[in-house]
């Protein structure tokens, strides 16, 4: 079962630490090419390797790690899913330029975080998800916690916890196996139109809850 990671930031930088810290294998992918991924790969051993977003998008499992504004540039120029499985850990969210004015719009309950929400309308973020990755199989996860917490799936001599949702229930047990493998207790939210706003940054109940099982 191959993986790939689309997007090298914070998220998929750290998705990529988790999987090599249990010696899982992964490609991982960004617009700039896989030059600019050179000291990340060398950082993270031998088991992640650097390629094009197309290398990345054929794997059996394609985590989307990328900003919000970026996923339809991105996975535009990409086609034929067929069935494979995509992991949105992404979430609905804007990041502010410090000196604009939302920024510093009282009315924006999220600008001392640096973020306001995305207007999505009355859906939710996975279902925008699913219609540009068509024919995918799409599970959420890995995108309710802190990504710095992500290469740490031990804490306080237990495990945190990892929310996922999806609708296909095969897609959901290959997905549950990597959390496993990466160290995580994975905890199944339901379908995604359930599931996804309950965990989804910024107003899901459950974003940036950090549970642990001791």
């Amino acid at each position: 079962m191959t993986i790939g990671i689309i997007g090298s930031g914070a998220l998929g930088s750290n998705v990529a630490r988790a999987l090599a810290q249990k010696g899982r294998s992964a490609i991982i992918a960004n617009k700039r090419g896989p030059e600019s991924l050179k000291d990340l790969v060398s950082e993270l051993g031998n088991t992640i390797t650097a390629g094009t977003v197309a290398e990345a998008a054929a794997a059996d499992i394609v985590v989307l790690a990328m900003p919000w504004v970026a996923l339809e540039d991105v996975l535009s120029g990409l086609s034929d899913w067929n069935g494979r499985i995509v992991i949105d850990g992404t979430n609905p969210v804007l990041f502010l330029d410090p000196d604009s004015p939302d920024a510093k719009d009282p009315a924006n309950p999220l600008a001392a975080y640096g973020i306001k929400a995305a207007d999505i309308g009355d859906r939710h973020s996975s279902a925008i998800v699913a219609d540009l990755v068509p024919g995918a199989r799409v599970v959420k996860a890995f995108n309710h916690l802190d990504v710095n917490v992500l290469p740490h799936p031990e804490a306080a001599g237990g495990q945190r916890v990892l929310f996922y949702s999806g609708d296909d229930a095969d897609a959901k047990a290959q997905v549950r196996t990597i959390l496993e493998a990466t160290g995580f207790l994975p905890i199944d939210l339901g379908t995604l139109d359930i599931g996804g706003p309950l965990a989804s940054l910024p107003f899901g109940p459950l974003a940036t809850h950090n549970f642990v099982r001791i």
